[in-house]
């Protein structure tokens, strides 16, 4: 299962993109949020189409592992492609049955949708694949640091993310396991019909959930036993270095954030 699993996976390659400062990547990463969420007409897509894919592959993973990435959110995609199709009312009458309604302005703003919450989901992809979860968290730490001026402490929130993505295959094989016994105990979910299925599914819930919260405790006794409190001052393993590259590749997306306000502007959308 752990196989199958992409999200919060490292695939280090070597390339450029993997040596720079988590930060910049971390940074870069809402910027292009910022971009997508201005996108909004065929032109401003396409420049941010290219501009994603060339930095995929700047990266040397394969483009068919960020299109994983984004394959388990398909549905939610699907969603937004109808909604939005069906509720804007711009353009030709392309379809009209009973109170349902398409326009060809929907149509195109359910395609634009769609596809810019695909390039969203499978672009910020990069930042776990080029980064592995202990430097992604300090980095993490060190965007986040400013906020102990509010009062907010940002080791609390590194702490919980590192643990989320370390107990997330964690989980999974906890899952896979107990699915193999009660699968040996007759109760195949291939075989089993869908009603059966959801109840399989919600009894499957109660030994997983269960098996979190035991190894949540250990993990406090363990962490405890090292002595670690929250807030003490700690050595770091890998000392983040902010390089000339960082900056280029923060500046790439404050350009292109630029450049789609400008088409929008031009386009008069």
């Amino acid at each position: 299962m752990q196989n199958k699993l992409l999200f919060g996976r490292s695939i280090n390659t070597g390339s450029w993109i993997h040596l720079i400062d988590p930060r910049a990547k971390l940074t870069g990463m809402v910027l292009y949020l910022v971009a997508m969420m201005l996108v909004n007409s065929w032109i401003p897509l396409l420049l941010a189409t290219v501009f994603s894919l060339t930095y995929m592959k700047m990266t040397l993973i394969p483009i068919k592992y960020y299109a994983k990435a984004a394959k388990p959110l398909w549905v939610l995609m699907v969603f937004i492609f109808v909604v939005q199709s069906l509720t804007a009312q711009e353009g030709r009458l392309l379809l009209e049955v009973g109170h349902i309604t398409l326009y060809a302005g929907g149509l195109a703003r359910g395609v634009i949708s769609a596809c810019r919450m695909a390039l969203l989901v499978s672009f910020t992809a990069m930042l776990t694949f080029t980064t592995t979860p202990g430097v992604l968290n300090q980095g993490l730490g060190g965007v986040l640091s400013p906020l102990k001026k509010i009062g907010i402490s940002a080791e609390r929130l590194t702490l919980m993310m590192s643990i989320a993505l370390r107990f997330i295959p964690t989980i999974l094989d906890e899952t896979h396991k107990i699915l193999k016994a009660q699968a040996a105990r007759g109760a195949d979910l291939k075989e089993l019909a869908w009603k059966e299925k959801g109840k399989l599914l919600v009894s499957l819930l109660v030994p997983v959930t269960v098996s979190a919260f035991r190894r949540a405790e250990e993990l406090v006794f363990s962490m405890e036993a090292r002595g670690f409190i929250i807030g003490e001052p700690r050595s770091e393993y890998h000392k983040l270095v902010w390089c000339t590259r960082a900056t280029g590749f923060v500046l790439s997306f404050v350009g292109l954030i630029g450049v789609v306000l400008g088409l929008q502007w031009m386009l008069g959308v």
